[in-house]
């Protein structure tokens, strides 16, 4: 056998053990992958919140706006989830990974030997270090019990104050004005998503939050939060003058949860790293998920994907990896967001080096940007224009050569291309 490849003998049979740990999206792809595929063993998943493996793009949308429960953002049913066998440990805490021993050590003091390992540990919200961060009416969004404090501070005649236009920040606000409350966003960057999309989306999406009643302030630093004498809190920005709100909503990103892979020795670089068969420098230890650093041939570099497809996708390719059953995960990036009944999707890593071509007008209400080198489409993005950004997409995964001028003509199907 290829001393490269981990050694499956243990984990195919019946007696081996694997070890999940992190029960989100990403674990519990995983769990039921490890079934599906015939693993018969012991099977435990360990997450440290309470609730089953479940999605969480609804917690910033129908489920902050209290248009669903909790329990209809879980994976699976009830009796689903049962019939998986897990040996299922919610509200636990892995405290250390002893790779010699293969064994996990846990905050109660107890010791879990494995076989394989797959590490779904996710990330946390991002928080700000400044004065009054940790005051009770600072909040920020991740978990459902995160979601369950908000619901009821979003309503008409409260404010709030969202620090970040980024993806998260958005969609709470988006989420906050729908249920009437009146909403400021406050972004340091010169623009919105800058990291993440062109100006020309930046911009729509700016005209969007603007039209529907929310005050946007770019280029606007946060120094301090405080609450006043009339139990509200005061935000202070960095030229001196002050927001007063009743909640305060951080959105700056997220912070992978790889401390416990760097504490055992294994690469990490702001997150897991991987080969694309998930596997980490332990080949007896794999990673999926917001945590994993994964080699990218659509980036041309190795990144960490925060997506739902991407904790869905790469979880099962742990699962299956973890068996020694064939994987080559290197998937396009694709990703998405719902504000205000628009839907932004985003196929590839547009980069300021591609040609851009715009296929109907940029700024209306649906639109698409094509990123091209040379004549090959590598990314594609735009507001309600799914079904054109199916095709996109297999322009992108095809690598198929295009006519520019056709494909900014919305005459032309984008079958035809």
């Amino acid at each position: 056998m290829d001393s490269d490849r981990p050694s499956v003998a243990a984990a195919a049979c019946a007696d081996a053990t694997i070890v999940i740990v992190g029960a989100g999206q990403a674990g519990g792809w995983a769990a039921q992958t490890l079934r599906k595929e015939g693993f018969a063993g012991r099977l435990v998943l360990i997450g440290d919140e309470l609730h089953q493996p479940h999605e969480r793009p609804p917690l910033s949308k129908a489920v902050l706006a209290g248009e669903a429960a909790p329990e209809s953002t879980r994976l699976m049913k009830s009796d689903a989830f049962e019939a998986l066998a897990l040996d299922w440990r919610p509200g636990a805490r892995v405290t250390r990974i002893d790779r010699a021993a293969k064994r996990l050590e846990m905050a109660d003091g107890a010791t879990l030997a494995y076989d394989k390992l797959i590490l779904c540990t996710g990330g946390r919200a991002r928080t700000l270090p400044i004065a009054g961060a940790d005051a009770p009416g600072v909040h920020t969004l991740r978990t459902i019990d995160d979601a369950l404090v908000l619901v009821p501070v979003l309503k008409p005649g409260n404010s709030v104050v969202v620090v970040g236009g980024g993806w998260i920040g958005l969609e709470v606000a988006a989420t906050a004005r729908k249920k009437g409350a009146d909403v400021v966003v406050v972004e340091a960057q010169s623009r919105l998503c800058e990291r993440t999309v062109p100006r020309e989306i930046s911009e729509h999406l700016l005209a969007l939050h603007r039209s529907n009643g929310t005050r946007v302030m770019l280029g606007a630093g946060v120094t301090r939060f405080a609450s006043d004498n009339q139990d509200r809190m005061v935000v202070t920005l960095a030229d001196g003058s002050a927001l007063t709100c009743d909640a305060i909503v951080i959105g700056v990103g997220l912070v992978p949860n790889d401390e416990l892979a760097r504490d055992a020795g294994l690469a990490c670089d702001c997150g897991v790293i991987v080969d694309a068969r998930c596997r980490t420098s332990d080949p007896d230890i794999l990673a999926a998920g917001d945590v994993a650093v994964t080699p990218n041939p659509w980036a041309g570099r190795s990144v960490r994907l925060e997506s739902w497809q991407n904790a869905q996708d790469q979880g099962i390719a742990a699962a299956r990896s973890s068996l020694g059953l064939e994987v080559d995960y290197q998937p396009l990036p694709w990703f998405w967001s719902d504000q205000y009944g628009m839907n932004l999707q985003i196929y590839g890593i547009p980069m300021s080096s591609h040609r851009v071509v715009a296929r109907g007008v940029p700024g209306s209400g649906s639109f698409v940007l094509f990123y091209l080198d040379g004549d090959v489409v590598k990314a594609a993005l735009g507001p309600n224009a799914a079904r054109d950004l199916r095709f996109a997409r297999r322009l992108i995964e095809q690598r198929k050569p295009v006519d520019a001028q056709r494909l900014a003509d919305a005459g032309v199907p984008m079958s035809k291309h």
